[in-house]
């Protein structure tokens, strides 16, 4: 067999694999077997293989050379694989140039790679930790947190007005140019006057109303509302107030500090909360520091991210908003309705995180090759545990779960990364030891957008195979324990 590999543009490639007439048919033979064991022969017993002449006759001669060049095709992709450190982005779309009986079996494979990563510099980078001082400011907007969440409703007086803060409910119905539009109507809407959920300018034009008054709400759509049909146009809300409730707060005494925490006093429930802020704002530096040092990483990177690439993990992106919106009893056809967007400018609106989040995945990634970060079971089993914790379950019904939906590969690839990650932290400039968890700095989920299908898939199969018995392996050994 030879090989022949060639670049068709900046990001598609070709191979060009040849195989022997000899080889074609000797395969011929094997070709004839797989054939066989799929039908009834007569006069043979299922599974018998007749002699290649009657099997010719029965299938043809054509029948038998296509099914012994798909066996060289996954042969000669499989191959072709081997010589890659990743699988392609794309599947390999095989083309036949020469199938002849007597002659080389010649045929290419299209397809588009994974992308050359260049890193730059990513040990020793710098990035400065700013801790933000807690003001007194910050703790007395605290408290006054803490005091509206234990606020109490209470029902207004008669002949009492809307208020600043107040919680009513009212009916509206929204004109444009004396025309009703989809989504404005409303009854018994609740509403929180300050809260600025309504358009601008609406909720501080119901202040002074009265419980069973009416009044023409104007205000214009802002200029990037959702639904563009409204955009900038003026419109009138004909409102009506159902009800007010004023909120309540609770005095901050010793007897509150007393009900809602351990703490006697205000002063030492004031110390407390100072000490919390404290520590929030440590770990938020801590955070933006991190961030900050993976983000000198990817910009110290070179790398060309094939569009496919980006328009694969645009459809990932889109594919989870629908499983989210389903678990919500929507759908995406209806979420698109109700935002005015068609699914082309959601895939526009995305296409800008897909890319960002793709060039840490391609940093991470090769900076894991390169220093060899490898998952070990103790990894995988800690990640297994994590998620059957999240979600209730045993180690073993997660590991169905991720089979069962194709995901194991995508585990694997999200530990390798959170230690390519911590190897950064790791090696920054200056850097201390630090039990703090990777995780504070974000990095979500993402699911690899390599799809291997057709001749690819078989071949990726095994890897996959492997995979799946190193996390079922892991897994066991920690499963009586």
């Amino acid at each position: 067999m030879q090989i022949t590999m060639k670049s068709i543009d900046n990001y598609e490639s070709e191979a060009t694999i040849t195989f022997d007439a000899a080889e074609l048919e000797k395969t011929k033979g094997q070709a004839c077997k797989q054939l066989a064991s799929r039908v009834s022969i007569p006069g043979f017993r299922k599974g018998k293989v007749p002699p290649v002449k009657i099997l010719e006759q029965y299938f043809g001669k054509g029948a038998i050379l296509d099914e012994a060049s798909e066996i060289l095709i996954r042969k000669g992709a499989n191959d072709v694989l081997k010589t890659m450190t990743y699988v392609p982005v794309t599947e390999m779309k095989p083309d036949i140039v020469t199938l002849e009986e007597g002659k080389d079996f010649v045929f290419t494979l299209t397809y588009t790679p994974y992308p050359k990563v260049e890193l730059g510099e990513y040990k020793g980078l710098e990035a400065e930790k700013v801790v933000e001082p807690v003001t007194d400011e910050a703790v007395e907007k605290q408290i006054k947190h803490i005091l509206e969440n234990n606020a109490e409703m209470v029902v207004a007086a008669e002949g009492d007005t809307v208020a600043e803060g107040d919680f009513i409910t009212l009916d509206y119905l929204g004109t444009v140019n004396g025309e009703k539009f989809a989504g404005g109507e409303g009854k018994d809407r609740p509403l929180e006057i300050g809260s600025h959920t309504f358009i601008e300018n609406f909720e501080e034009q119901l202040i002074g109303l009265k419980v069973g008054e009416e009044k023409d709400v104007k205000v214009t759509f802002p200029e990037g509302y959702h639904a563009k049909d409204l955009a900038e146009k003026p419109a009138v809300f004909h409102c009506k107030i159902n009800s007010i409730k004023h909120k309540v707060l609770p005095e901050l005494n010793d007897e509150f500090v007393k009900k809602v925490s351990k703490f006697e006093s205000v002063d030492e429930y004031k110390k407390s909360i100072r000490m919390n802020l404290e520590v929030m704002n440590e770990r938020d530096a801590l955070v933006k520091q991190r961030e900050a040092v993976v983000q000198q990483a990817i910009d110290n990177m070179k790398v060309d991210i094939p569009p496919v690439m980006i328009d694969n993990r645009v459809q990932l992106m889109i594919d989870e908003l629908d499983a989210t919106l389903q678990a919500q009893g929507m759908n995406l056809e209806i979420y698109l309705a109700g935002s005015g967007r068609t699914i082309d400018e959601l895939r526009e609106d995305y296409r800008e995180d897909a890319e960002k989040n793709l060039r840490m995945d391609l940093m991470l990634e090769e900076v894991g090759r390169l220093e060899n970060i490898e998952v070990a079971d103790v990894d995988i089993n800690m990640e297994i545990a994590r998620m059957a914790s999240l979600y209730r379950a045993t180690p073993k019904q997660i590991v169905k779960a991720l089979k069962d939906n194709g995901q194991i590969q995508t585990v694997m690839s999200n530990i390798r990364h959170q230690k390519a990650m911590q190897f950064i932290f790791d090696n920054m400039a200056g850097a201390e030891n630090s039990d703090t968890a990777v995780a504070e700095t974000s990095t979500e989920d993402k699911t690899s957008d390599e799809k291997v299908a057709n001749v690819e898939e078989k071949v990726a199969d095994k890897k996959s195979a492997d995979v799946e018995e190193k996390v079922e392996s892991a897994v066991d050994k920690n499963a009586d324990s």
